[in-house]
């Protein structure tokens, strides 16, 4: 998958309840992020095991479903880019 969209803080809002930043769409993955993303259940489509790692789906560190400011996104799936590029 090519990755073009940056990382910024104001673009990706981090979960209330787990140490990772929500995307909202898969065509919005960061090249340049290191940690831990939430990605829609779409991105099972284009995963390519040598570029991600499934952390886990949904859940976050309570076993409660992933918060963003008190509110539920979507069913997410954590990953990892595997080879983020350094800008």
């Amino acid at each position: 998958m090519d990755l073009v969209c940056r990382y910024s803080p104001e673009e990706y809002p981090s979960y209330d309840n787990y140490n990772a930043i929500n995307i909202n769409k898969t065509q919005d993955i960061p090249c340049d992020f290191n940690g831990i993303m939430g990605v829609p259940i779409t991105f099972l489509d284009k995963y390519n095991p040598d570029q991600f790692e499934i952390i886990k789906f949904r859940k976050g560190n309570d076993d409660k479903d992933l918060c963003i400011k008190g509110k539920c996104p979507y069913f997410r799936i954590l990953i990892r880019n595997k080879h983020p590029k350094s800008l």
